[in-house]
């Protein structure tokens, strides 16, 4: 095995902070001009949205945030601080998603969350959704277009009109 030597004199600079972090931004903020991340981005929203707008104001029929609190820690025996998490999530990263900012670490937050209630609650009830009223509970479908849907952004990026993206050109010009 050699061993490098180098004069005394050489120094080697490690990369700042501030370096690092816009190394790292940039590597979270890459993606391309496709419009698929786009189309992806808004129909995760669109679906998602509405059910973080049901545990965290009640639209749409929910029951607020105090209800589902109640809910997931009493019924489900899920802990306060995930509970909390899991409403947020719901709520705030179908917003980012819409954005196009911070794509991946939204997508990876809803697969996350959508991927817990799937094997929590749902995989019990078999594949298909409950059109008919039929069965006691929604299968696993849904959740596993989410899922893809989710993994494909966490791949790609936001794509085109993302924050993402104008984040990294901004970034790389620099």
């Amino acid at each position: 095995m050699k061993t490098e030597t180098y004069p005394a004199h050489t120094s080697v600079s490690a990369p700042t902070q501030s370096q690092d972090a816009r190394s790292l931004a940039a590597l979270l903020c890459a993606t391309d001009r496709s419009a698929a991340p786009l189309v992806l981005r808004l129909a995760l929203a669109a679906v998602v949205f509405p059910h973080g707008a049901q545990k965290l104001l009640g639209w749409f029929g929910g029951y607020g945030f105090n209800g589902t609190m109640q809910f997931f820690t009493t019924a489900m025996h899920i802990p306060a601080p995930l509970a909390l998490g899991a409403i947020l999530i719901e709520f705030f990263a179908p917003l980012l998603l819409a954005l196009g900012l911070a794509t991946r670490a939204a997508a990876l937050s809803v697969g996350t969350v959508l991927g817990t209630a799937m094997f929590m609650a749902h995989t019990r009830h078999g594949f298909f959704m409950n059109w008919s009223g039929t069965q006691q509970g929604e299968g696993i479908e849904y959740f596993l277009l989410v899922l893809g849907i989710a993994a494909a952004l966490i791949l790609s990026g936001g794509g085109r009109l993302s924050a993402d993206r104008a984040i990294h050109r901004r970034i790389a010009g620099a």
